[in-house]
């Protein structure tokens, strides 16, 4: 079942490029943008990652903390956070529990004869836990409506 805007954000624990844990619990107080992108390393998900880094003064400025979720290693993840120079946490969702909670995980990845890959998709999570923007996106050459997103934060100050 997907998730709409009203709904509780499922809770998640994941493994952060530090090999620590990171839980949306962490975030209770504050707002939270969830991205989750397919593969490090890839054209589309370094755009995705790119446009949220360059953006991070925004998103502080709206008192919201970002992560970004893939099903790739935590080991992998840091390499590709390193080298993008990324100001937040990536999360691994390695064993794709997550992915499936936010209804973000293709079954069948439409490239390369994958199975359970991350559908890009992003989410604003309120103060209090509350999804107040959802979108998962079907094509994984599609990138996030940033402007949407940026506008849902708007609303939230």
């Amino acid at each position: 079942m997907a998730l709409k805007i009203g709904d509780k954000a499922p809770d998640f624990t994941l493994f952060n490029t530090e090999k620590n844990e990171v839980s949306l619990a962490n975030f209770k107080g504050k707002n939270v943008i969830v991205h989750f992108f397919p593969l490090a390393f890839t054209g589309v998900c370094t755009t995705q990652l790119c446009t949220i880094r360059d953006a991070i003064q925004l998103y502080k400025n709206d008192n919201a903390d970002v992560v970004a979720i893939s099903v790739d290693s935590a080991f992998a993840l840091g390499k590709f956070k390193a080298e993008q120079n990324l100001p937040f946490d990536l999360l691994s969702d390695f064993n794709k529990e997550t992915s499936a909670a936010y209804g973000a995980l293709f079954e069948n990845f439409p490239a390369l004869g994958m199975k359970g890959v991350a559908k890009r998709s992003a989410f604003v999570i309120d103060k209090n836990g509350t999804i107040q923007y959802a979108e998962v996106l079907e094509k994984p050459g599609d990138l996030p409506d940033f402007s949407a997103i940026n506008a849902t934060l708007e609303k939230l100050k």
